[in-house]
């Protein structure tokens, strides 16, 4: 077990614990695994217990071999020492191993299934839309195949009611009990009935519709419903669209999850709007009205006289729809304020005009306050 001689109980039951799990039978797969399994367990008894650790240490194995350790197989010789560790062994590496809801020395797992109707898994996909779609709302039709029940049988996979009969493997219970011999002996483990995959039921003569299947493959067209206000990552759920149910159970849903694409000028953060626009100085300075595209047509907006580069004014109700209530966020207009590069000689002498009947030029204001 790679301990020293002086090793404490402690570190006994830390390494046993990490070996038992590394070398089980049921998860190691390896040649030797389980010659390896039992002596770690051997050496676990002995190291456990402080009167056969002292033989051990005076003696070595020769000195336990008629000290009634008995055989491994099923425990028999094991006093108990330290075993009540087991249980916590196996729930740290068993509890994933469908079945074993109950493991222990001879026993059995307790596991039930119902062989009932049973719902199908769920289907997930994605959907690209574009911007003012996810603003507006649209309806779009999508073709996809689904398993749907067969009508011929009503979904049994019989031709007639009469070629149904009790499963005789596990007499209409759709599970089975297996026994697996381990080095902690023989156990039980609860199983899908093989022969009638957890129906409970075999099928004499199949229905020719759909052999046997109990279902046939569509393709079908859907009208998908994507509201107004949807947003990148949220999801459009289609009721029934899943995956096929189990021993007539429903179908599972299909859940669409949106991606809206970006737009060339509008930006959206929550229920609000942004949308960048020109104007000219002559225009930011003196203050005009221009028609603003928004989501929903273009919106008369005044822009005041000496409007600032970046100042942002606000169109309300002109936003997205808010998904949870009737509310509309606003559209935010920013001003960026363009000056020309390229004058004509008509402009070019307007603005020296211009030039010279200012009072002071802004930057000669700047420089004042240095004074």
């Amino acid at each position: 077990m790679g301990l020293a001689k002086d090793a404490s109980a402690e570190d006994i039951k830390k390494s046993y614990r990490k070996l038992a799990k590394k070398y089980h039978p049921d998860i190691n797969k390896e040649a030797g695994a389980e010659e390896r399994f039992k002596e770690i367990n051997e050496a676990y008894e002995v190291l456990s217990d402080p009167q056969k650790k002292q033989i051990y240490d005076q003696y070595g194995h020769a000195g336990l071999e008629n000290g009634g350790m008995g055989g491994f197989e099923g425990f028999s010789g094991f006093s108990g020492t330290g075993f009540s560790d087991l249980g916590d062994i196996f729930e740290s590496f068993m509890g994933g191993m469908g079945g074993f809801s109950n493991f222990g020395f001879g026993g059995s797992s307790r596991s039930s299934r119902n062989t009932g109707p049973v719902k199908g898994e769920n289907r997930y996909m994605q959907m690209n839309i574009e911007f003012l779609e996810a603003v507006k709302g649209i309806k779009k039709t999508i073709s996809i195949s689904v398993d749907r029940k067969c009508e011929k049988c009503d979904g049994t996979g019989a031709k007639s009611k009469s070629d149904i009969e009790t499963c005789p493997t596990c007499k209409g219970t759709g599970r089975i009990t297996r026994q697996t011999r381990t080095a902690f002996g023989v156990m039980q483990q609860v199983v899908e009935c093989p022969d009638c995959n957890g129906t409970g039921k075999k099928i004499k003569n199949r229905c020719p519709h759909c052999n046997g299947a109990g279902y046939v493959n569509k393709k079908e067209n859907v009208e998908v419903n994507i509201p107004a206000g949807i947003n990148s990552g949220q999801q459009v759920r289609l009721a029934g669209y899943g995956e096929r149910g189990r021993n007539g159970g429903p179908n599972g849903d299909l859940y669409i999850e949106i991606y809206v694409k970006s737009h060339r000028y509008f930006t959206r953060e929550g229920n609000d709007i942004y949308i960048t626009v020109p104007v000219s100085a002559i225009d930011a300075t003196l203050g005009c009205k221009i028609d603003v595209p928004t989501c929903n047509g273009d919106v008369s907006l005044t822009i005041p006289a000496g409007t600032q580069p970046g100042q942002k004014l606000r169109i309300k109700g002109y936003g997205v729809k808010s998904l949870r209530s009737n509310n509309v966020g606003d559209q935010y207009v920013e001003v960026r304020v363009e000056i020309p590069t390229k004058l004509s000689k008509e402009e070019k002498e307007l603005y020296q005009k211009l030039q010279s009947h200012g009072k002071d030029s802004v930057f000669n204001k700047f420089k004042k306050a240095f004074k």
